[in-house]
């Protein structure tokens, strides 16, 4: 999130929060602490001297801190258990302010220049993050990863890389809603390049993906998928396209991000099925006021071809079991409203509908999805505006509980 000048301003005028915050800062101190090993000086490293608040810029940028996610699984669709993730940031504006060592005050004034877009006014350039993590549950599904984001010349080139491998126990829901339980695991890469319109907003660039899949069924097979194979290779390639106007990528308060992905899957590329893919979303935020962020979400999937079942768009909500609405193509609206108690602490509310229809359901016949809820964020690292929290969502017969880092809509 981009500091606005409600930011310099110290958060003492609310004594209950501040008795809050007190009360959360022996336990976030010590999580960050043992991520980053004992230091002389702890104060100076997680609390920012703008505002006294608990803050882990300095830790994450300029001590080669890791920054722990600990996350309490509830996602209904693989049962309840527990994640874990370790995200390192690193960025230009820090590199700049540690070359300066020698004025203190020069440093800081290059730092605050530095993080800034220059072509885009307010915008905060994105940071480079390297993560690891993994999560196992109580069906006995697991998963692990890695991740690398980077950015060069100025951020007119992201890069995007994952590596994970899975193995998750899932339920497939049929035209009648019946929950047929089966396995799908394997390994998989993403890997994305992409280049900026000169000073524009926009951004386009190749993507590949790969996932040596094998899905077994705990009973028969379901009538509704067609051409069931247990083991096979999925490999598409394509072209993205960008559209960021974003005052920073993890929480923001103002502009536009929006993604438009056709993808396809051939032999040449490694899969063992033909098939298109075409996905296109949205996010807008629109700040009424300084306490006041609206925020506007619109995606859409679609598919075509022998898409392997597991493959298919589905709708994506808080409150809504991952690929319970799946089908060849899917169409998801949400809003959500935030506002800030003090320029660290901010809560919110959200709502959202969806649909997913094609070859199971025409759209008109089919099930709509919804999910609804409410949450917290604290701005944890003012620099990089990244925030962390909590969103509590229900949804169709179910409740979740998501520890969320920056934004829900990614």
């Amino acid at each position: 999130m981009h500091p606005d000048k409600n930011t310099q301003k110290s958060t003492a005028g609310n004594p209950r929060f501040s008795r809050k915050l007190r009360r959360l800062t022996p336990l976030l101190l010590a999580i960050a602490t043992l991520a980053h090993g004992a230091d002389d000086t702890p104060r100076s490293r997680f609390f920012d001297p703008e505002d006294g608040q608990f803050d882990l810029s300095e830790m994450l940028l300029h001590h080669k801190g890791v920054l722990p996610v600990p996350t309490i699984i509830t996602e209904p669709a693989i049962g309840y258990g527990f994640g874990l993730g370790l995200l390192y940031f690193t960025s230009a504006a820090a590199k700049a302010e540690a070359r300066k060592t020698s004025n203190a005050d020069s440093a800081a004034d290059t730092s605050n220049a530095d993080s800034a877009d220059a072509s885009q006014p307010g915008k905060m350039k994105p940071p480079n993050i390297t993560g690891v993590g993994g999560m196992v549950t109580n069906t006995q599904s697991w998963a692990a990863g890695l991740l690398h984001f980077h950015t060069w010349d100025d951020d007119h080139i992201r890069y995007l890389g994952v590596l994970g491998k899975i193995d998750l126990h899932l339920h497939y829901y049929g035209p009648r809603e019946n929950a047929n339980a089966y396995q799908l695991s394997g390994i998989g890469t993403i890997q994305q390049l992409l280049f900026r319109l000169g000073d524009s907003p926009w951004y386009v660039g190749p993507r590949y993906t790969f996932f040596n899949a094998t899905a077994r069924f705990d009973g028969a097979v379901p009538d509704s998928i067609r051409n069931f194979e247990r083991t096979l290779n999925v490999g598409k390639g394509g072209i993205v396209v960008d559209y960021d106007t974003r005052d920073n990528i993890f929480y923001p308060r103002s502009g536009t991000y929006a993604e438009l992905e056709a993808e396809l899957a051939r032999g040449a590329l490694g899969s063992d099925r033909s098939f298109e893919m075409e996905t296109l979303k949205g996010y807008h935020w629109i700040p009424f006021s300084s306490k006041w962020v609206l925020g506007l979400r619109a995606d859409t999937g679609f598919s075509q071809g022998d898409i392997p079942f597991f493959a298919q768009p589905y709708v994506n909500l808080r409150g809504v079991s991952q690929a319970r609405f799946q089908d060849s193509n899917q169409l998801t609206a949400e809003l959500e409203l935030r506002y800030y108690l003090t320029p660290r602490w901010s809560v919110l509310g959200f709502g959202g509908v969806g649909r997913a229809y094609g070859n199971l359901h025409s759209f008109s016949d089919a099930p709509t999805a919804f999910g609804i809820g409410t949450g917290f964020r604290y701005l944890i690292a003012r620099k990089l505006g990244l925030t962390m929290g909590i969103d509590v969502a229900h949804g169709p017969g179910q409740n979740a509980f998501y520890i969320q880092v920056g934004s829900a809509w990614r």
